[in-house]
């Protein structure tokens, strides 16, 4: 398979947000629906204290939980590039997916009674454009490619400090993180 994935050079973000208000925008998210969000993580002491910056959506996992515990059927993989696509036309809003996704990524709104999640922008990857997040960053700091493609680039990882273990769902999404953040 051809698996698409993310990579977020942390080393780029500027906390900006840019990437969260393409993303809520281009997909007419709820109020409190965040299908892409930014966090900060502080640590080390002084004189070595950081700050990192992570951009994160759904990780269009090899083996997504929301998938497996579904009971309306509306999530899928998409077997030409690995995209964990959403139906929100099937979706019963019984949040499981919320529940078992390590990494937040599905989304409950209760004014809507469903969930939404970033399907990486599946309709402009069709039509050959980059997703919203992509296209909006002002440093470049998110990109999309083949996951062997991203795997090779020099300080990609996917354990971080702070975060799920990869290990449950194997996200796909890469990181370039400051050593201090990296667990492998």
């Amino acid at each position: 398979m051809n698996q698409l994935c993310f990579h977020v050079d942390t080393t780029r973000c500027i906390n900006c947000k840019t990437c969260e208000i393409a993303c809520k925008d281009l997909n007419g998210a709820a109020v409190g629906q965040k299908l892409r969000r930014v966090r900060t993580f502080e640590g080390g002491e002084y004189p070595r204290p950081f700050v990192c910056n992570l951009s994160m959506a759904c990780n269009h996992c090899e083996q997504p939980k929301c998938v497996e515990v579904c009971p309306a059927g509306a999530y899928r993989k998409r077997d030409q590039d690995g995209i964990v696509v959403h139906d929100p036309a099937k979706c019963i809003g019984c949040q499981y997916c919320t529940w078992t996704c390590p990494y937040a990524a599905p989304q409950y709104s209760e004014a809507e009674g469903r969930v939404m999640k970033c399907n990486l922008c599946v309709e402009r990857i069709d039509a050959g454009e980059q997703p919203a997040c992509v296209e909006a960053c002002p440093t470049r700091a998110i990109e999309v490619g083949r996951v062997e493609e991203v795997e090779a680039r020099p300080g990609a990882t996917m354990a971080i400090r702070n975060l799920p273990s990869p290990e449950d769902s194997k996200p796909t999404t890469r990181y370039r993180v400051r050593a201090e953040m990296r667990l492998d």
